[in-house]
């Protein structure tokens, strides 16, 4: 079936929240999944993530009946270099997370993704002359001022929190500016680096340096699988996102840093000390003041 709006009665959003919802606890899980091929290297990983994801998506396209869409996307010149750049940036993003994930430092990832929304204010103000009002301040320079503590006194630069927060924060940027649907966007920036991705798998595959087929069934099958995990959350948020409001979609996305960052203490025991501590109720108070904003302003507009 199509992907397109749908009318918002009580079952539509109520099936949105659902989807949505779920979309956000793939995402907030998937550490489970990149631990279980921690042994292959993340470059890797990202390569058949790539490659496998584009395999997934391209009938997805065509079944949905968006097949004209992404050809007219194909021929546009401005476009596909727009997409070339979002390509790299997304690309980036996934490295650093899988990276992250796979060496113990889910903490920081979880922080990266709790900033995002407030990365995105900042990039508003910065790029779009978006003028951020009282709280949005307020919330911004409590995250800056949570990273310099970290790093003062935890002798800890977050770089990857930063590096996730700002690649992930510069990609929706852009991918707003262009506006071309989510679908057909990460398509066609699959398209772009599955070639090279390809190229790189058979080289390492001829040179004996790939971990395809060299470390047993279970690891090829979750290597194949990444397309998957990619791009299921992804339908899922697609359709729920035209079902409920952008306020509701707001808030379930802090649902993926909260089972990121639960997993990295709970399940995973990673250092989470004093100065993690503080800097997370910083974040977290930000995050607050950034929600109420959000909220007041959204009952002054409807």
């Amino acid at each position: 079936m199509k992907i397109q709006q749908l009318e918002r009665t009580p079952p539509a959003i109520n099936l949105g929240v659902f989807l949505g919802i779920s979309a956000f606890l793939l995402w907030g899980l998937s550490p489970i999944y990149w631990k279980e091929i921690r042994a292959v290297p993340a470059l890797q990983i990202i390569l058949h993530r790539i490659v496998w994801s584009f395999v997934v998506l391209s009938p997805i396209v065509i079944v949905n009946g968006q097949w004209t869409e992404l050809v007219s996307v194909l021929k546009n010149r401005t476009y596909l270099l727009i997409l070339a750049f979002t390509s790299i940036l997304v690309s980036a993003n996934w490295l650093t997370y899988v990276w992250a994930v796979n060496n113990n430092y889910l903490i920081q990832a979880s922080l990266g993704y709790y900033i995002n929304p407030l990365v995105n204010v900042l990039l508003g103000m910065v790029f779009l002359k978006e003028r951020l009002r009282r709280l949005q301040w307020l919330a911004v320079i409590l995250a800056a001022t949570a990273v310099v503590f970290l790093t003062i006194f935890y002798g800890e630069f977050p770089w990857i929190s930063l590096l996730l927060g700002f690649s992930f924060g510069f990609y929706g940027l852009i991918r707003k500016v262009i506006q071309v649907g989510s679908l057909i966007g990460l398509t066609v920036e699959t398209l772009l680096l599955a070639l090279p991705a390809t190229i790189y798998l058979i080289f390492l595959q001829t040179h004996a340096r790939s971990s395809f087929l060299q470390l047993g069934v279970k690891t090829d099958l979750m290597l194949v699988g990444a397309g998957v995990i990619t791009t299921v959350p992804l339908l899922l948020f697609t359709i729920s996102a035209r079902r409920v409001n952008l306020s509701t979609v707001g808030f379930m996305q802090y649902i993926a840093p909260t089972c990121i960052f639960i997993l990295g203490v709970v399940i995973y025991q990673e250092t989470f000390n004093t100065a993690h501590i503080i800097t997370f109720l910083m974040i977290w108070t930000a995050l607050i003041l950034y929600s109420i904003d959000s909220v007041i302003h959204l009952r002054h507009h409807i």
